[in-house]
């Protein structure tokens, strides 16, 4: 196990230890599909390939159509006592903690708005989720008192967060910005369709300074960032400057696959340390996203040694809740040339 470690990690920067090793092998006893592997072992999808191309020259694996474990690495399993990975996710929720029953007339409308949304940009590393996971966003919230007679503001909407918001006619105010013009005009079209007054729209750069009309305006933030340190740093700093004082919510979500635990490490401290605001919430798999269709142009199909496109959503997110305090503060610099938004060495989308 230390020999596969230490090849591993002379290929790749991202931390490598016998534990995540064991959580590839572990999955690698469940499916021999790479992009289901990536999912089940919740490692980086970059790691969860540098490990698999040291198995396979090591004689653990081989590589036909999919990913098969041979003799040699059944009995590597067995020397450690690694099992095949369980899933014992609730059936009714799918993990989510929420019962959609009381919104079905809801999540009906909502599927039939979004069919018409625009497809996934590449150029933003844009990827929606599933329109139950949409809904169950909205629900989840309003659980948390972080909905009705509130006004919130959505950081980025490739999701459409903002129309099942609208749907549900809970908040005071729905403020949406998007640097895709693509969007805001398909969002702004529903809120005129739906008759909603209470919403406003903005096609905006969120490198930039927000406009200081927005600060300290709202009481509850959602936003979905590429999870580069730096952009982490923007996006969910910039909600946490929008947001009125102490007892205010941001949400967001956070991957395992594009973001190590090392990486949560940094993140963590960033919004204890940095933004002083509290962690109350994470949901495990919470957020589960539709497969983009230019895949095969990321760095994730150059990485993965079987060529074949997903046949299910594996690409899922974890949902955190973050809570203001009296001593919480924001991040209103602007994003400058050098600071890396979207791709670092544990990204596999872009």
């Amino acid at each position: 196990m230390r020999e596969i470690v230490e090849r591993v990690r002379q290929r790749t920067s991202i931390p490598i230890y016998e534990r995540k090793v064991e959580n590839i092998l572990s999955a690698l006893c469940t499916s021999n599909d790479p992009w289901k592997i990536a999912d089940l072992s919740e490692e980086p999808f970059p790691l969860v390939m540098a490990v698999i191309n040291v198995l396979s020259e090591k004689g653990y694996v081989k590589l036909n159509e999919g990913i098969e474990l041979t003799k040699k690495g059944k009995e590597l399993l067995k020397e450690f006592r690694i099992t095949s990975k369980k899933d014992f996710t609730c059936k009714h929720c799918k993990g989510k903690t929420v019962d959609l029953d009381e919104f079905k007339d809801l999540l009906r409308r909502f599927t039939e708005i979004a069919k018409d949304r625009p497809e996934p940009k590449h150029e933003f590393d844009q990827a929606y989720v599933t329109p139950e996971t949409t809904v169950a966003r909205v629900v989840f919230m309003h659980s948390r008192g972080d909905v009705e007679n509130k006004e919130i503001f959505v950081l980025g909407d490739d999701d459409l967060t903002s129309v099942a918001l609208m749907l549900s006619k809970l908040p005071k105010k729905i403020s949406v910005l998007d640097i895709d013009s693509r969007l805001t005009r398909f969002i702004e079209r529903v809120a005129e369709k739906l008759g909603c007054t209470n919403v406003e729209i903005l096609t905006f750069d969120l490198r930039k300074p927000l406009p200081e009309e927005f600060s300290k305006k709202f009481d509850t933030f959602i936003t979905d960032p590429p999870e580069t340190i730096d952009a982490i740093r923007a996006f969910i700093g910039r909600g946490i400057a929008m947001l009125k004082g102490p007892g205010c919510a941001g949400y967001f979500g956070l991957t395992k696959m594009e973001s190590s635990v090392d990486k949560w490490q940094k993140i963590q401290r960033i919004l204890i340390e940095e933004f002083q605001v509290v962690i109350t919430d994470i949901i495990r798999n919470f957020n589960e996203y539709v497969n983009w269709d230019y895949i095969q142009q990321t760095r994730g199909w150059k990485l993965v040694p079987v060529k074949s496109v997903p046949e299910y959503n594996w690409y899922k997110s974890y949902f955190f809740r973050i809570q203001t305090v009296e001593s919480s503060k924001g991040y209103k610099e602007e994003v400058t040339a050098n600071q890396e938004l979207y791709d670092d060495d544990e990204s596999s989308t872009t």
